[in-house]
């Protein structure tokens, strides 16, 4: 076999067969190559054809643009409070803290590289191979999928493309890896790429991005100071960041099971360390026997946890600001805002985005350290007191009892710069998210009195602190004007009279301030200025628009919120300037520009004179009026405090806003809503069911000093933290232009000599422009009678013994001052000594209805004759007395008074008389005693003798007794015994007349009864 092989070899038939052969595979080898090469340049032009339609809209990108890009990353915002203290960082979804490189470590650096892109450092922005690999998972529909993206690929996805998975998302991603690659160097994208890489949940729950933020929120350190394991174990997490995250949602470690995972991917990542030989054995060896798990840092609450109510507040305050700027770089004025609603939500979602993605910095006016014990002192106040248990229905209709807490509000702000110090926003926001201090709004109560009522009436001139104001309910005619609305006083149910504009305000009266607030909003001319006061400062102007005049508003009806109240307060302590309440006092960027920064703008609404007169009174408030409950709980009582309680129908509502002259801090306690039915009504029963809040509270302060308590213990704790702002040394300076001077109190008006005679003189504080001119003429003397409770202006027909002369209110007085409306113009008198002797009289005389009739019921009490007392128009009585039947009577007195006292053994009878001078016949008569009848002539005789006799025995007596130095009645003399009923007396030493013993108190023998009467009777 071979020899024959061999005889085929050396005949050449091997050599040409086998040249024929590989001449046939040659060409068909070459045929395949030509066609594969062919193939290959029609499949390489198609996929570059491909690949450059699927690139064909993406724009050249130079240098700046794609630094734009790349630097483009959400940055955390921070948020400061007073004098740059941080607080915390803005709410946001993610968490992110910018870090330069060389702040880096470098085990971090290393892990990250070995991880994810171990050629980073020598590729061009792709790795072809690694791509390939990837096409062919793709096509090959392969379960493993590798992914292929390098750290600059990663990058440019999350900063420039999308996460879609396509295949023109992947070419245009390799392309800009490729341009980004040559305009960058490699320490540019990977400082850019540990700054957006996410890192799953830090240990307060939030989602964070960049190694500083995650160094920070699981580790509690700077990415600088990571050690290997730490490194190793961040490092890991970005392939799968909430699968390999230690922490859940709510910042809790996970179960170990759910730490497994993360623990493993550690360790996969120390492996590829030690392998590449970026860790030697033994730091290897040490980092696996690292605890990362017990190294991990502590839960930390997150700043809507320490501080919700401020956290919200800060964000709502800064989204508007921020909304301000934006659209004003683009030529919108927020009045164009407000009037196209779809366009200002673009610009309110562009800013809330904006601060929570750029790293902005928002400086605050709230010092944290008074901020802190407000939030101590409501959460530890023993007064909120009483909860309530409330009925509400489901959808079903089904009842259910749900309590309802005794809710709190608090605002401190700085009257000189509207800087808000502090508030209070509820007493636990998990139960309440409402802030009580800056959206609540409740009806705000008498507090409104002063800013709508008195200070506007001062200002305009037409009181001053002295004015005279009426306390009497309305008349039915002022009634029927408010459709049946008539006030009455709160704290006291009675009414006073005539009442000081500072006196009403310092006790609360609800209706000398409804009367104001009566005659300003109907007086000609000055509507739109009583309008445009709340307006100017501060409060909702669509709310309060010129024009809109309503009387009940004064009593403090409409709703407006805590820090609306204190604004307007704040005014007055401010000299009668308006500075806007603000939080943010700047907003700054990544590089320290000012974004925003609140600039101060000043309205004039009360003249400065105006509001010191009205601090004046609110001074009286404090010290002696309805908030002396709050300046007794005071550490520092001498300070100038000036302020206003308030209170809201059914008890629903307590406010107390007071003024030093730095501060202003206002104060609200009550119920959140009592409409158990939701409709916006309140039943009969619900209101029954919130009135009356001292029930079932036993040994409770009372409703008002609840707040008034809560208000004081809030400056009592501030006081501590910063003495020289809560209790100030000086107090509120009067602006110049104040002077003192006496009134009469009758009408406000100077003092003339009836009105000092009558002691109705006072003296208070005025503005020197608006010191009357004019003396009072309100008063007049003359002559009156009284006819039961009303007096009358004598005229010439009245008899004057029954005609006082006294001092009364002239004819008109009341149509003056606008009290035309009371019907019963006693009630306008106070029940004082300094109106006593101050007489209303009727607008004329009694009807003269002829003589009046005589007086019936005469008898004798004791020795008093009385009688029962005429109506109609009599003023007064006259007694007569006769000695015997057959005498003629004779007029021995009269009175006003239905009775006198009178002598025994004589006859007697009345007449009445009334106003016009009338007389009516004598009453029936009637005897005291007995009436003996005449002795005939000798016995006459005989008696006269006798007469004599013992009238020279007694002289002789008195003469003896004048000789032992004695009266003529000492022991040892004998008296004189008259007859029972005789008339005549004698004469003793002292030529003084010897009456009856029943004649003793013979001065007074005409009176009865005490005739003095206090007159108390003024017309409102």
């Amino acid at each position: 076999m071979n020899n024959r092989w061999l005889t085929v070899f050396q005949k050449g038939k091997f050599v040409t067969t086998t040249r024929v052969t590989l001449d046939v595979l040659w060409n068909i080898l070459l045929f395949f190559i030509v066609l594969g090469l062919i193939l290959a340049f029609f499949l390489g032009g198609l996929g570059i054809g491909y690949f450059a339609s699927l690139t064909e809209d993406l724009e050249e990108s130079d240098r700046d643009t794609l630094e734009r890009q790349i630097y483009n990353y959400e940055e955390t915002s921070h948020i400061y409070f007073a004098n740059n203290v941080h607080m915390g960082v803005m709410r946001s979804d993610l968490h992110r803290e910018e870090v330069e490189l060389e702040n880096i470590s470098q085990h971090l650096k290393d892990a990250i590289k070995a991880t994810e892109d171990e050629y980073f450092d020598t590729h061009n922005g792709v790795v072809p191979k690694a791509i390939f690999r990837a096409l062919f998972q793709e096509f090959g529909n392969s379960d493993s999928q590798s992914g292929g993206s390098t750290l600059t690929q990663q990058l440019i996805k999350s900063q420039i493309l999308t996460n879609e998975v396509s295949f023109e998302r992947k070419a245009k991603e390799i392309l800009i890896a490729l341009r980004l690659e040559n305009f960058f160097e490699k320490d540019e994208i990977f400082e850019a790429y540990l700054n957006i890489v996410p890192f799953g949940r830090d240990s307060s729950g939030r989602n964070v991005a960049g190694i500083q933020a995650a160094a920070q929120g699981l580790f509690d350190v700077d990415a600088s100071e990571l050690n290997v394991a730490q490194a190793a174990y961040l490092a890991g997490m970005p392939q799968s960041p909430f699968a390999y995250t230690p922490f859940d949602n709510g910042g809790n470690v996970k179960s170990e099971d759910g730490l497994e995972a993360g623990l493993e991917r550690q360790r996969i990542v120390l492996s590829r360390m030690h392998r590449e030989g970026l860790i030697d054995e033994q730091t290897y060896e040490e980092a696996l026997n690292y605890d990362v798990i017990g190294n991990l840092t502590d839960k930390k609450e997150s700043t809507i946890s320490d501080y919700p109510f401020l956290t919200f507040e800060i964000e709502r305050r800064a989204i508007d600001h921020m909304t301000e700027v934006l659209a004003e770089e683009e030529g919108y004025s927020m009045d164009e805002l407000e009037e196209n609603g779809e366009l200002l939500e673009q610009f309110e979602i562009r800013a809330e985005r904006a601060l929570r993605q750029n790293g902005y910095e928002i400086h605050t006016t709230i010092d944290k350290d008074i901020y802190d014990v407000f939030q101590d002192v409501t959460k530890e106040y023993s007064h909120f007191v009483p909860t309530k248990t409330v009925t509400r229905y489901n959808e079903d209709g089904d009842s259910m009892d749900v309590e309802m807490p005794v809710e709190a509000g608090a605002m401190l702000r700085d009257n000189k710069t509207g800087a808000i110090i502090a508030f209070v926003g509820g007493r636990d926001y998990e139960r309440s998210k409402i802030n009580h201090a800056t959206y609540h709004k409740r009806p705000n109560g008498s507090t409104m009195k002063t800013l709508y009522g008195y200070a506007p009436a001062i200002d305009m001139g037409i009181i001053s602190p002295g004015s005279p104001l009426a306390d009497v309910k309305f008349g039915p005619a002022l009634e029927a004007q408010y459709g049946g609305w008539g006030p009455t006083n709160y704290i006291s149910t009675s009414y006073s009279g005539l009442v000081s504009a500072r006196e009403a305000l310092r006790d609360s009266d609800n209706v000398p301030a409804a009367r104001l607030a009566h005659d300003l909003t109907n007086r000609k001319g000055r509507q739109n200025d009583l309008s445009n006061y709340l307006s100017n400062m501060g409060f909702d102007r669509e709310q309060f628009p010129p024009g809109r005049m309503v009387t009940p508003l004064v009593l403090g009806s409409d709703y407006v919120t805590l820090e609306d109240t204190t604004n307007g307060y704040s005014v007055l302590a401010n000299g009668g300037k308006y500075k806007e309440s603000y939080m943010i006092e700047k907003i700054t960027d990544r590089e320290g520009n000012i974004v925003f920064e609140h600039e101060s703008e000043e309205v004039e609404v009360f003249s400065p004179q105006t509001a010191y007169l009205t601090i004046d009174i609110l001074r009286d408030v404090v010290t002696s009026g309805t908030a002396t409950y709050a300046r007794n709980r005071l550490n520092n009582p001498s300070v100038d405090w000036a302020g206003k309680t308030g209170t809201s129908n059914d008890k629903m509502d307590a406010l107390f806003i007071s003024s030093n002259p730095n501060v202003t801090l206002g104060t609200w306690i009550g119920y959140d809503e009592y409409d158990a039915n939701g409709d916006g009504t309140v039943s009969d029963s619900e209101r029954e069911n919130y009135m009356n809040l001292d029930v079932g509270c036993s040994g409770c302060i009372s409703y008002s000093s609840r707040n008034l308590g809560f208000w004081a213990q809030l400056v009592n704790a501030a006081t501590e933290v910063n003495p020289e702002l809560m209790a100030p040394q000086e107090r509120h300076q009067s602006p110049g232009g104040i002077v003192s001077r006496s009134y009469c109190q009758l009408s406000g008006l100077l003092p003339s000599d009836e009105c000092r005679e009558l002691g109705l003189v006072k003296t208070d504080l005025f503005n020197v422009n608006h010191v009357p001119s004019k003396a009072d003429d309100s008063v007049t003397d003359g002559q009156y009678v009284q006819i039961g409770d009303e007096y009358y202006e004598a005229i010439d027909q009245t008899p004057e013994e029954f005609v006082e002369e006294g001092f009364f209110l002239k004819p008109g007085f009341m149509e003056e001052q606008g009290w035309d409306d009371i019907e019963d113009i006693s009630e306008l008198v106070p029940d004082n000594e300094a109106f006593e002797n101050l007489v209303v009289p009727e607008d004329g005389p009694p009807e003269d209805d002829g003589a009046p009739s005589a007086p019936r019921g005469v008898q004798m009490n004791g020795s008093t004759l009385t009688w029962s007392e005429q109506g109609g128009d009599v003023i007064g009585y006259r007694v007569y007395m006769k000695d015997a039947e057959d005498a003629e009577f004779e007029l021995i007195d009269d009175t006003k008074e239905p009775g006198v006292k009178v002598s025994n053994n004589r006859i007697y009878a009345v007449k009445s008389v009334d106003f016009y001078g009338h007389e009516s016949d004598f009453s029936s008569s009637i005897t005291y005693g007995t009436i003996e009848e005449p002795e005939d002539e000798e016995d006459e005789e005989k008696d006269k003798d006798e007469d004599k006799d013992k009238d020279k025995d007694k002289d002789n007596d008195d003469k003896e007794d004048e000789g032992n130095g004695n009266g003529g009645d000492n022991g040892g003399g004998s008296n004189d015994d008259d007859n029972e009923g005789e008339d005549n007396g004698g004469e003793d030493n002292n030529g003084n007349e010897d009456d009856n013993e029943d004649d003793s108190n013979n001065d007074d023998s005409t009176a009865f009864l005490d005739s003095t009467h206090h007159y108390r009777h003024l017309l409102f």
